[in-house]
């Protein structure tokens, strides 16, 4: 018996690869070629219209997944719509798409008056690497959060009290419930810090903490200005951090209503306002193959 297309697991992992950065920068170039090669053979199963834009199987193929298949995408595009999207509109936060923070990469940070790193881990995930990531985001970030499928939770509550968890259940009309809060982190780690930084904004944080610039070139920059840092109080140079990091905020693109299925994407490439319209009027061209 032929089984459905939301009961196929290599179809739903084809309509999860329209979403990634390759695909839609294709998109964005007016190419369809990758889309169409991944679902031009399940055009029997799409739905029948006459009228089928790309951008209505863009939301068709979002919605089959977001039921049937709960990947990356899926839980980050949840979580931006449902939360942070809320944050960011009523505060000065910054957020970004995969973070790096020592040798791990938090799959988003949030910036504000603190600094947030949240690690998704979806069903398809396993917890093997979480602890070394745990501790690595508790080098740069003020709290640690993780973000897990309802399914899972038996792997995950019996993480550290002091990271938070929160719980995805996309049955639920309010999807994410914060079942324990983060302890705030005040220890973090000058080095992990100043490596996050860029040249300019290390120059900057030792100019403003010391009032001056000391004598330097291309080459010894980091180091003259490393071993500055190090003497700047970690709380204190925390703050500055994040005068720094929020200095880099993108233009708001992010929306609970219109396009919602294409937050994470725009977030990840780092999409302007001209760059999400020239997408989105791609997307409503006729379906062709």
């Amino acid at each position: 018996m032929k089984k459905s297309i939301s009961q196929n697991i290599n179809i739903l992992r084809d309509f999860s690869e329209i979403f990634t950065r390759s695909v839609v920068y294709s998109v964005l170039d007016g190419n369809f070629s990758d889309v169409n090669n991944k679902l031009k053979r399940y055009k029997n199963e799409l739905p029948k219209s006459a009228s089928l834009t790309y951008l209505k199987l863009y939301k068709y193929a979002y919605q089959l997944l977001e039921t049937h298949y709960q990947n990356e995408y899926v839980f980050k595009n949840a979580f931006l719509t449902s939360w942070l999207i809320k944050e960011i509109g009523h505060t000065d936060s910054v957020v970004f798409n995969e973070f790096n923070a020592s040798e791990s990469i938090a799959d988003l940070a949030m910036f504000n008056g603190m600094s947030r790193a949240f690690e998704i881990k979806t069903e398809l995930d396993s917890p093997t690497r979480l602890q070394t990531q745990i501790e690595d985001y508790k080098k740069a970030f003020n709290e640690v959060y993780l973000i897990i499928h309802e399914s899972n939770y038996h792997l995950y509550s019996k993480y550290k009290n002091d990271v938070g968890l929160i719980i995805f259940d996309p049955k639920r009309q309010n999807k994410f419930d914060f079942v324990k809060e983060p302890a705030l982190n005040h220890n973090l780690d000058h080095k992990v810090l100043m490596q996050i930084l860029n040249t300019q904004e290390y120059k900057d944080i030792v100019e403003i903490y010391f009032e001056e610039l000391p004598q330097m070139n291309s080459f010894n920059q980091y180091d003259i200005c490393f071993n500055l840092i190090k003497q700047i109080p970690i709380e204190e140079l925390n703050v500055l951090f994040l005068e720094q990091i929020k200095k880099r905020k993108l233009e708001k693109t992010l929306s609970s209503h219109n396009y919602k299925e294409l937050n994470q994407i725009c977030l990840a490439l780092k999409l302007n306002q001209n760059q999400k319209k020239c997408l989105i009027n791609h997307l409503k061209q006729p379906v062709k193959f």
